[in-house]
This record gives C-alpha cells, sequence and structure tokens, in this order.
C-alpha cells in the first residue's frame, strides 16, 4: 500500500538566482503532527508564482521518494557538493513525499484517499529556471524533461488533515491521460 513519508510546506521568501532576488516558495521543510489540508493547501504552504504554482489545481505537490536518488547521482555528476548531500525530503519543492506511487501509475483524475482527505491527481509539473537552482546546477530542468521523474499536483477534493506515515488508497479515476503522457506531451512542445 502507497505511503506517505514525509509532508513538507515553506513560506515565500527572496533569494538570489542568477544575480536577481527572486520569491519563490521552493524551498520545503518537513512538518510534523497532523498538518490542516485546505483548498488551496497544506496549512503555512505558500506559492510565490499563482500563474504557475498553487491555485485549485495545484493545491498540493506530490513526489515519489523513488527518484531521490537519481537526483543525488545527478547532483554529484554535476560536482554539487556540500552540507546538503543527502538531499532531504522537500528539496524538490514537494509537499509530499510518497512511496510507492510513481507517475506511471497516475492518471489525471485518480484520487489520493486518505483516512482524513482526498487528493485529486491533476497535472504534472513542469520544471522552471527555479529548479536548477533548488538542485544546484543548471541541468536539472533537462534531466526532469528526459527523465520525466516530474511529480504531480493535486487538488483538494476532501479537506482534512494529513501526518507523515500515513497509507493510503489510489483510487482510479477515468484512466483518460496518464501523468507520463502528460508531461511528455507538454515537454516536447516546449521542445518545439
Amino acid at each position: 500500500m502507497p505511503l506517505l513519508l514525509s509532508l513538507q510546506t515553506a513560506l515565500a521568501r527572496r533569494v538570489q538566482i542568477n544575480g536577481r532576488a527572486i520569491l519563490t516558495g521552493i524551498h520545503k521543510l518537513p512538518v510534523s503532527g497532523a498538518v490542516p489540508v485546505l483548498r488551496l493547501g497544506l496549512a503555512g504552504d505558500e506559492q510565490a508564482d499563482l500563474s504557475v504554482h498553487g491555485g485549485l489545481d495545484k493545491a498540493v505537490y506530490a513526489y515519489p521518494s523513488e527518484h531521490y536518488p537519481f537526483w543525488r547521482e545527478a547532483r554529484a555528476q554535476a560536482g554539487v557538493t556540500g552540507i546538503d548531500d543527502a538531499l532531504p525530503f522537500g528539496s524538490v519543492g514537494e509537499n509530499l513525499s510518497l512511496q510507492g506511487v510513481l507517475e506511471s501509475d497516475v492518471w489525471v483524475g485518480d484520487v489520493l484517499k486518505f483516512a482524513q482527505c482526498e487528493l485529486r491527481v491533476t497535472l504534472p509539473r513542469e520544471p522552471c529556471y527555479k529548479f536548477n537552482a533548488a538542485m544546484g546546477f543548471n541541468g536539472a530542468v533537462k534531466a526532469m524533461a528526459q527523465s520525466g521523474f516530474c511529480g504531480f499536483y493535486l487538488a483538494v477534493d476532501q479537506p482534512g488533515t494529513l501526518s507523515a506515515g500515513e497509507f493510503f488508497e489510489l483510487v482510479p479515476g477515468p484512466r483518460r491521460l496518464s501523468i507520463t503522457e502528460s508531461f511528455n506531451a507538454k515537454m516536447f512542445k516546449h521542445m518545439r
């Protein structure tokens, strides 16, 4: 059964990216205990650019924990070393670090049914320049596009609470468009 390994939130803050002060909420940190899940996301979480993150269809961002070894290796190959080599959950900017559910397992409309709330799969994440900065190397966006390790956004169908360590059920939706198909189509469109 799939598992919610960790929950992360962040307040938007200014960081230096390519010599400019940019507002971002990508630097998520773990939270413990029961976290309220509201229609627009987790309590205590902010998004800086609501044109690309947040809102009803992008209220919560989930990411498969199984991809973390890939990112550790990609960072090592790019020469990124330092105190954050462990790459803790939340480093990809996700609110939910999941185990047992990959992009290839979910379709638009599927529901992650937790004990106290329900979240519906809506869209794959499209990486932006802030992802390069968060990962520490300029090829991170390209690596995400090529690997398909994008994670997915969730709408909050039933508000409630979430806690790390919770198991959940993946309830199939209409199964018309997979997250993998949607992501590949978006990446192909951007590469034209």
